[in-house]
């Protein structure tokens, strides 16, 4: 570890010098990095509609289409959290974006069932490191005070990539056919590499940041971030019990939320009846209040540790009344009206949403060192490709077998809720704060 040996500018003046703001450029990237990512693969889901008049798959076949992408996606989140810790976002996480345009682009090649599949796989792959690296990021850009509102910046870049997929891939499938709009969205990620390349740098050393905001990023740490070389030794995070903790609270958190990733579509469009214009117009719905609610769950968490409530209860406060109300799922098959079955959807989105930003905080919160983190983020993001790769196989073998009726599903996703909120109430475990350096320079709360 370095630590930093810039000197606070002198001012003739005496003034103060005004702290920089470049951790929030650098998030910004992240959260467009995660939109891009989303966009990539919510893709498939919106355009398989249009795919299967061409293809003609069962639904236990879309099925498996659309769970394709999470078993790679799972299989490297543990080697891409490590790769983080080793050499950092500023490497991993372009070749990353770079990989998986590559193989979006290449879903326009699609042939049939098997071809999509093998896209898919390696679209998983180079989507792996994202999560992890946009935790890592937070870890490094951000004080403890600001990483639950940081978290919930680049967290939104999810809802609001499956909220562009909607209209966008709907658009592009109707009037250029579903093929162009993979090939387009590829296009945009490699825009992103040539962004990233040329803003990012640890805090550091990089020349937009001041002695005063690298101050206060340190303020509430208990050492500094390290420098990207050393990694944790696998048995250290294999026997940490809030290692599984994180993983199994997100493997039933995202057995919910996947399904808004995967048969949303499918079932607004054939179970309740929607036109594809009715579809284009109000699909996107969900995502997009849910924008709101993520950015909104992460300034309540930071509020709380603000006002001095406990780092336990300022994040779990969230994500226990966030899951509790996602759980309000389960009522939308006992639903005539349409319209009040949007509001079900839009409320449990909302409300799964809510909970994110302070999930995402939790690998920093109970990491023993700033080398755990990246590794942390990546057992916790395996854990959501648990729920995310058996969510919609599940989804499509009980529509096989139940003549098409979604009672089972919505049942089962609100339950996966409750259970994610005990899990995270009750074995989740989260450090009190420690003071990395004091400095009566350094002001409370956000500049």
């Amino acid at each position: 570890m370095t630590h930093d040996t810039r000197t606070r500018p002198a001012r003739s003046d005496g003034a103060r010098v005004r702290r920089s703001r470049m951790r929030f450029s650098i998030v910004a990237f992240s959260s467009l990095g995660l939109t891009i990512a989303y966009l990539d693969r919510a893709a498939l889901s919106v355009a398989l509609p249009f795919m299967t008049e061409e293809f003609h798959v069962s639904p236990a076949v879309q099925g498996l289409l659309l769970s394709s992408f999470f078993w790679t996606y799972a299989l490297f989140q543990i080697p891409s959290g490590w790769l983080l810790d080793k050499f950092g976002p500023r490497l991993i996480y372009p070749i990353a974006v770079g990989w998986w345009s590559i193989w979006t682009a290449l879903m326009a090649a699609a042939t049939g069932v098997t071809s999509v599949i093998v896209f898919r796989l390696g679209l998983g792959i180079g989507e792996a490191p994202v999560q992890p690296a946009n935790i890592k990021v937070v870890s490094r850009w951000f004080p403890r005070r600001e990483r639950a509102f940081a978290s919930s910046l680049f967290d939104m870049g999810q809802q609001i990539g499956q909220a562009l997929s909607i209209p966008v891939v709907t658009a592009i499938a109707v009037f250029a056919g579903w093929r162009w709009a993979f090939v387009l969205i590829g296009l945009v990620g490699f825009l992103w590499v040539i962004g990233w390349l040329a803003i990012y740098r640890e805090p550091e050393e990089h020349k937009r940041v001041n002695a005063e905001e690298l101050t206060y990023i340190r303020s509430d740490q208990a050492e500094m971030v390290q420098q990207p070389g050393s990694a944790p030794r696998w048995r250290d995070l294999l026997t940490n019990n809030q290692t599984w903790a994180l993983t199994l609270g997100y493997t039933f958190r995202s057995l919910a939320g996947a399904f808004f990733l995967t048969w949303y579509p499918s079932y607004l469009l054939n179970e309740r009846g929607f036109s594809e214009a009715e579809f284009g117009m109000v699909g996107a719905l969900p995502a997009l209040v849910a924008v709101g609610s993520t950015v909104l769950g992460g300034i309540v968490s930071d509020r709380l540790l603000a006002a001095n409530f406990s780092p336990n209860l300022a994040r779990k406060i969230p994500i226990l009344s966030g899951l509790v109300l996602s759980a309000c799922i389960g009522f939308s098959p006992f639903v005539d009206s349409n319209a009040v079955v949007m509001t079900i959807l839009v409320v449990s989105s909302a409300a799964h949403s809510f909970a994110g930003a302070a999930i995402l905080s939790l690998p920093a919160e109970v990491a023993k060192s700033p080398e755990q983190v990246g590794s942390l983020g990546g057992f916790q993001n395996f854990g959501s490709q648990l729920g995310n790769l058996t969510s919609p196989i599940a989804i499509g073998l009980f529509l096989t077998f139940s003549n098409g009726s979604y009672t089972g599903p919505m049942i089962f996703a609100a339950l996966s809720c409750l259970i994610s909120a005990a899990i995270y109430g009750l074995w989740v475990n989260i450090k009190p704060v420690q003071v990395y350096q004091a400095s009566e320079n350094v002001q409370n709360g956000a500049s």
